[in-house]
């Protein structure tokens, strides 16, 4: 069972999630499961089928997170000295050279990623071509839509 970087920040969501999940959705679908029930012929009850097709959905997403948490290595990015080398967890400013676009990252473990919110995920093409590069740097990324070159910046471990 291989470690998966984590930020701290992904751990305590996962942690309120999973909480959320059992002590206040199970209990929730529980009741709709005894409801549905009374009702009477389960064959033909669409309430009751829906409930437990939510109680599945649920418990599968509960055994999800907890093998995450149990996997997982928490990295602590405001913890560990900056030296402008780019990291799981760090932020990157990067200018895009093609284009002249100033843009920035964060590198994050897979549950987090969220390109919207500029959350890249360390294993995709940007985020592996970032890794362990240096501020000042310019760097060639392989992406699904093309070559992109950009030079780094700045990093920031916040």
């Amino acid at each position: 069972m291989d470690k998966e970087p984590i930020t701290i920040n992904c751990f305590k969501k996962l942690k309120e999630e999973l909480v959320f999940l059992k002590e206040k959705k199970r209990p929730e679908i529980i009741a709709a499961i005894s409801e549905a029930r009374s009702h009477g012929d389960l064959k033909e009850n669409a309430e009751y089928h829906a409930a437990k097709e939510e109680q599945s959905h649920n418990e599968g997403r509960i055994a999800e997170i907890n093998d995450i948490i149990a996997r997982a290595n928490v990295i602590d990015v405001t913890k560990i000295n900056n030296e402008g080398k780019v990291i799981f967890g760090s932020t990157v400013f990067l200018e895009n050279l093609d284009t002249n676009e100033k843009i920035d990252y964060k590198i994050v473990c897979k549950n987090e990623a969220d390109i919207k919110q500029k959350l890249i995920y360390f294993q995709s093409p940007i985020g592996r071509g970032l890794i362990g590069k240096n501020k000042n740097d310019l760097v060639e990324i392989n992406t699904p839509a093309g070559i992109k070159n950009f030079e780094i910046k700045d990093v920031k471990y916040i």
